[in-house]
This record gives structure tokens, sequence and C-alpha cells, in this order.
């Protein structure tokens, strides 16, 4: 029997590891949402310091998992297995019609999910779609700076065919059915786990866009992620 997915839910995956300092504010942001139908599932990657701590505290708190169309889940790794296997965790637990990824340090405008499933449900040809940032400094968010690599349409190929890099990982969402066929991220690819993931829709033959409005708040810090492989936000 295939598996069943809940028409109109939207499954986040938040990963996280070591994000004590930071999860608290992107859980609200997802709180937040103008679309209801939701389930948070947060993929704690082994972390050593109080980032449980931090997401039980927020769930008693905020009330969210007592809400019947706002469920959060957080399944907690008996030892660190890296990005791409707590992402790909996070995706096999996710049972929503779609799945959107939500980085653990960053911000979701209240809008985001809303508009990303209207423009889902509007473009059935489409299987994954993003939408453009802005970046901050970590403690500096109404200083924002909007990104100007993020491409749109026929682009977005063209892009991908000639080595570059367009979609921003932490902005997509995609339909479930999708992750289905083709499955989660490689660990072939150490550092650029998210760019092969979104190659892979395209060798697939599976047309994929930006929303070019910014629905999404990236925050630049010591610790992240990108620095230790590029030290630079384009690539996270």
């Amino acid at each position: 029997m295939s598996f069943q997915r809940v028409p109109g839910r939207v499954s986040i995956i938040v990963t996280a590891y070591n994000r004590a300092r930071y999860i608290r504010k992107c859980l609200d942001s997802l709180r937040k949402q103008s679309y209801n139908n939701i389930e948070i599932i947060i993929v704690n990657d082994a972390s050593t310091d109080r980032t449980s701590q931090v997401i039980e505290a927020w769930r008693k708190s905020s009330g969210v998992a007592l809400s019947r169309k706002r469920r959060v889940l957080e399944v907690k790794m008996p030892r660190n297995i890296g990005f791409p296997g707590a992402v790909t965790t996070g995706l096999f637990m996710a049972r929503g019609e779609f799945i959107a990824i939500q980085d653990s340090d960053d911000l979701s405008h209240p809008k985001r999910l809303e508009k990303q499933v209207q423009f889902l449900r509007s473009h059935p040809e489409v299987g994954l779609v993003g939408t453009n940032y802005a970046s901050f400094t970590n403690g500096a968010f109404n200083k924002q700076e909007q990104a100007n690599w993020i491409k749109y349409g026929n682009d977005i190929r063209e892009t991908y065919a000639a080595g570059g890099h367009c979609v921003c990982h932490g902005t997509i969402m995609f339909r479930g059915s999708i992750f289905d066929q083709i499955g989660g991220l490689t660990r072939r690819m150490e550092g650029a786990e998210d760019y092969e993931f979104i190659v892979k829709f395209l060798n697939n033959g599976i047309p994929i866009n930006n929303i070019p409005e910014v629905l999404y708040y990236y925050r630049a810090h010591s610790l992240q992620r990108s620095r230790k492989y590029f030290g630079k936000e384009e690539d996270k």
C-alpha cells in the first residue's frame, strides 16, 4: 500500500545541532504562520547544549503541541548523524502533502507557508518552490540585505546546468509525493548536499521555481554551518 499523505498539511523539517541560542525564535516564526494546517518536525541531531530543554520549554509555553492543526514532534537522535542524515530523517517522518525546510537559526515570514502552498496549488506542474530572502547579522534584524543571487523560471535550470546555484535550501517547499519518488539528501557531496537535492529534482524532469518576494530571513553568525565549507551565505 502506498504511503497516505494528509491533504493540505505542511510538514516543516527543522534540524538542530546545538542551536539552543536560536531555535526558540525560529519556532516562534513557525507558530505565527498564517497557514494553520502544519506539523513541525524537529530533528535534534544529538545536541550537547540545552537545545532539547529549550524546545520543551517552548512547547509548554506556546501551546502549539495542544492544537489539532499545529502539531510538534521532536525526534532525538541517539548520536550525531550530520546534516543530510538529519534532514532525511525528518523527511521520512513527514506526513504532509507538502514538505517545507526551515533552518533552526533562521526565521520565516508569517505568510511564507501560505504563499508557497498557494503557488504550488496554482502551478500543478511545479514540484518545488523556494523564495527570495533577506540576511541579517545576528542581533541586528532591522538591518537586512536582500539576496541578489536567487533566480526564477527558466533561468533556474540554466543556472544549475552550468554548475551554478540559485535556490536557497532553507526556503524550499515541495510536494511530499516527490520525496516518495526520489528520496532525500545524499552523503556523497559533503557541504553541497542541498545543491545536489535541487539538482535531483531537475534531473528527474521536475520543474522548480522561486517566489521573488522576501519570505525568509537568514541569520548570519559565526557558528552557522555554511561558514565551515564556504564562508559565505549564498551556499547555505
